[in-house]
C-alpha cells in the first residue's frame, strides 16, 4: 500500500486495472482518477470519527485508500469478484473488509451490529435510485451518507414542492436526511468518462420535524398522488387508493387542501394533513 500512497489517482487505477480488472459498462462503472475530487469527498463529506463505514462499489479502489486513513472498521462491497482478488491484495494488512455482494442485499446491521455508521459511494446510474431507497430503509443502522450521484438525481433528491423535480425520492430522502448539496464532477475527473455530470451530497440521519403519522400509510399516499403526477389530486388519488372520487373530494375538504392542485405542489406537511383526514374518515 505504500507504493499506492505515492501515486496519484490516474496512476494508481492504471496500475490496477492492468493487473485483470477492467470497468464494465454492464456495472455502469466509471473510475475517479483526479485528486483533488477524491480528497474533496472525503475532507467536506464525510465525518473524522473513528466510526464503521461502508463503501458501495470501491472499483480500483481509489477512494477505499483514501477512507482507509481515517478508520479502523472499513467495509466496501463488490460486485465484480475480479476486482474483489485485485483489492484483497492491494490492501493486504489494512482494516478493510472487501465482501462480494449485491449492496441491495446488504443489511448493515451484519456487518457492525447495533452501532451506527457511515455510507459513502459512487452509486451507480442505473440503480442509484433503488440502493437509496434500500439504505434510507435502514437509517436506524446510519449517522449518514456521503454519494455521487447523477446530476439529474440529485436535483430530484433535494428538490422542493412546486419543482418539476420532486417526487416521491425527494420526499423519501428528505423525510429520513438531511441533504447537503456539496459539488458538482465533471466528466473529466472519470475514466471512462460518462456522458453526464455527477454531484457529491452529504446526508445527515436525522427524524422529520414534526412527522407523527405511520410511514406506511403516509407513502401509500405518496404513491398514490404521484402515480399520474399531471392529474390532479382528485383524479389520482381516486384511483391509487381505490376509493370514489367524492370520497377524495370530502378527505381533501377535511385536510384543507385544494384538490385541483397535483402532488408536486404538496409538502411533507400536506401529505400528513390527507393522512390523517383519511384516518378520520375511515
Amino acid at each position: 500500500m505504500k507504493r499506492a500512497e505515492q501515486e496519484t489517482a490516474a496512476e494508481y487505477t492504471r496500475r490496477v486495472l492492468g493487473q485483470g480488472g477492467r470497468a464494465r459498462k454492464s456495472l455502469g462503472q466509471n473510475f475517479l482518477i483526479d485528486d483533488d475530487v477524491l480528497e474533496r469527498i472525503v475532507r467536506e463529506g464525510m465525518p473524522e470519527e473513528d466510526i464503521p463505514f461502508v463503501e458501495i462499489g470501491p472499483g480500483p479502489g481509489g477512494l477505499t485508500r483514501i477512507v482507509a486513513k481515517r478508520t479502523t472498521r472499513l467495509w466496501a462491497i463488490e460486485l465484480d469478484r475480479t476486482k474483489i482478488e485485485i483489492l484483497q491484495r492491494e490492501f493486504a494488512g489494512l482494516p478493510v473488509t472487501f465482501l462480494h455482494a449485491d449492496a441491495l442485499q446488504v443489511k448493515l446491521a451484519d456487518l457492525w451490529g447495533e452501532e451506527k455508521g457511515w455510507l459513502v459511494g459512487n452509486l451507480p446510474y442505473y440503480i442509484t435510485n433503488p440502493l437509496l431507497m434500500h439504505f434510507l430503509e435502514q437509517k436506524e443502522s446510519l449517522l449518514g451518507m456521503t454519494v455521487m450521484v447523477q446530476k439529474e438525481v440529485a436535483e430530484r433528491m433535494i428538490a422542493s414542492p412546486g419543482r418539476k423535480e420532486y417526487g416521491i425520492l425527494s420526499i423519501a430522502l428528505q423525510l429520513s436526511a438531511e441533504a447537503r448539496r456539496l459539488f458538482d464532477v465533471p466528466p473529466s475527473a472519470f475514466w471512462p468518462q460518462p456522458k453526464v455530470t455527477s454531484t457529491v451530497l452529504r446526508l445527515d440521519i436525522r427524524p422529520y420535524p414534526g412527522f407523527e403519522v405511520e410511514h406506511q400509510s403516509f407513502f401509500k399516499v405518496v404513491r398514490a398522488a404521484f402515480a399520474q403526477r399531471r392529474k390532479t389530486l382528485h383524479n389520482t388519488l381516486s384511483k391509487g387508493l381505490g376509493i370514489p372520487k367524492e370520497e377524495v373530494v370530502s378527505v381533501l375538504l377535511a385536510a384543507g387542501i385544494n384538490g385541483e392542485l397535483r402532488a408536486e405542489d404538496l409538502s411533507i406537511l400536506d401529505f400528513q394533513k390527507i393522512v390523517r383526514a383519511l384516518n378520520s374518515e375511515g
